[in-house]
Order: structure tokens, then sequence, then C-alpha cells
């Protein structure tokens, strides 16, 4: 026989999955940060303070840039819940460094459709979590587009080492692969965080194409900012490279980095490791780089996810009251 917890003992219980996750989040990034295997705290504090690149301009720019950033995901957002359900831009921001927070140590962000779909009522949370989906596909196709060109200008701009060998090797990976999952699509075998690729089609079909419009643009904006961040940190340090040339480095830097399935939270490791591989046949000292990609890792995730984490501590959830 089953009885229901009590409605204290519900509450604590809340309240502990909240605090563990703060905690959690809190615990993995003083991990990455202080005992980062690749770059020492001490290192990069030391590297930072006898540059004295920092003016009070810079970092209220560096802060600027940040925040524009942020704004257009909160307001991709919103345009995304509001194919369903109107939301308005505080709650938007709400979920969105909420679910940061929540996902900050969960493999590949898968964190964040949980942690979206649980400030929605239950009839809504499916379509949550394929909007959530529709909004990482938009960005992530940003990444590709920028970064195949990105990369094609790389390898012929530079002097990149390729075995043809290892090549035709993961050409016929990628056939096999590519066999595979048109052999899945057709008998519905394949599904995307758990949806099927047949309804995940119909149901992007269904959104109207203003609305996918805004929310590609939304995206484009987005990677323009960030890669703009990376580019003007590169120029506080008095690197030679021009904006071009910069851009060609970031764009194929993220797009390489995207590709390998990772932890969130050693987001931060895989974009080191391959930043100072292109950078480093660009001419760029491998510790600037580790830098500027810690620092860019400290803006744009660990900023916003303490902003998160206050959120996740306030959050009430009272499905009883749900819309």
């Amino acid at each position: 026989m089953y009885y229901a917890l009590p409605y204290k003992t519900k509450q604590f219980f809340f309240v502990l999955i909240k605090l563990t996750i703060v905690a959690g989040a809190a615990y993995f990034i003083y991990e990455k940060l202080i005992t980062n295997g690749e770059l020492d705290f001490l290192v990069f504090v030391d590297f930072l303070s006898k540059k004295d690149v920092f003016t009070p301009k810079s970092i209220i720019f560096l802060l600027f840039l940040t925040i524009f950033n942020w704004f257009f995901e909160i307001l991709k957002w919103k345009e995304l819940v509001g194919y369903i359900k109107k939301i308005t831009f505080l709650e938007s921001s709400k979920q969105s460094f909420g679910a940061l927070t929540a996902s900050l140590f969960t493999p590949n962000r898968i964190g964040e459709y949980g942690a979206k779909a649980i400030y929605f009522a239950q009839r809504f949370r499916k379509r949550i979590l394929l909007l959530n989906l529709l909004g990482n596909i938009s960005q992530m196709g940003m990444t590709v587009i920028f970064g195949v060109i990105g990369l094609f200008y790389f390898i012929t701009t530079y002097d990149v080492t390729i075995s043809y060998y290892r090549l035709s090797r993961f050409g016929m990976v990628i056939l096999v692969v590519a066999v595979l999952f048109t052999f899945g699509i057709s008998q519905n075998k394949f599904k995307i965080k758990g949806f099927s690729i047949e309804r995940v089609f119909k149901f992007v079909q269904e959104i109207p194409i203003q609305k996918k419009v805004k929310i590609l643009l939304y995206s484009c904006i987005r990677y323009a900012i960030f890669s703009f961040q990376f580019y003007f940190l590169l120029s506080l340090f008095n690197t030679e490279l021009s904006y071009l040339q910069a851009m060609i480095g970031i764009s194929s830097m993220y797009l390489l980095s995207s590709v390998v399935p990772t932890l969130f939270l050693f987001d931060v490791v895989i974009k080191g490791g391959v930043a100072v591989y292109i950078f480093g046949l660009m001419g760029i000292n491998e510790l600037l780089v580790l830098c500027i990609v810690t620092l860019m890792w400290t803006l744009n995730f660990v900023l916003p996810s303490i902003i998160g984490g206050y959120h996740v501590l306030n959050f009430n959830y009272l499905p009883e009251n749900d819309e």
C-alpha cells in the first residue's frame, strides 16, 4: 500500500534538491577554475595581472557583451515559448539562467531540457522539450555554417598537416553513420532527445515561418556577439591578427569543439585544446589562448550561473497553480 508523503516532507526534499543543484554547480566551477589541469589558477591570475590590459572601460565593455549575449538568448527563449504560452521577459530570464545552472555539470547540457520543462504544467512539457531542442539546433546551425566557412579558409591558409589515411577512415565512418541514419529514419528508429525524427520535423513545420526566422536571427546575433567578444580579448592582448584572421580561427574553434561530445562543464577544456592547436598555427602563445578561453567561459557561463543559482533557490514548484 502506498502513502503520499506529507507536505512538509515534500518541501524538505524540494529544498534539498535545489541546494544540491546550486552546490553541485558551485563545486564543479571551483574544480574547473582552481584545479584546471591545463591552466593553473594562480598562473592564470598572475598572467592577467602582469599584462595589465584591463581598464575599467574594457571590463565594462566585456560585461556589456556578456549581457547583450544573454539578452538575445532570453529573447530567443521567450519567442520560442510564445508558440504555446505567452511569458514575460523576466520569466524567460529566470528560466534561462536557472536552466543554465542546473545543466552546468550534466552531459551535453541535457539538464537544461528538464530544468526548463519543470517551469510549465504537465500538458506543455513535451512541446517545451521540443522548443528547447529547436533553439539549440538553431544555435548549432550558426556554428556549423560559419564554422565550415572558417575551417575551409583556415585549412587553405595555414600549414595544417592532414593525414589522408585518417581522413579517409573518418569519411568511411561518416558514410556508415549516414546510411544507418537514413535507414533509421525510414524505419522510424532514431530519436532526438527521446523524440522521433518524424515528430520533430512535423513540430518544426507547424511553427510559423516568421517565428522560425526570428529564432535564426537571434541565434545569428548571439554567434556574432560571443565571437566578437573572443576577438576583443585577443586585441586587448595586442595580438597581430586582423579581424578576418581572428574570425577564421574563432569560427573553426567553435565548430571543432562543438562536434566533440563532452560534459558542458569541461567545455572549457575541449575549447582550450582546440583553440591552442588552431591559434598556435596562427602564431598565438598557448598560455594567452588558454587564458582567453577561460575568460570567455567565466564571462558567459560562470557569471550567469551565479544569477541562475539565485533563481534556482527561489524557484517554487506549484503545479496546481500552473496554467
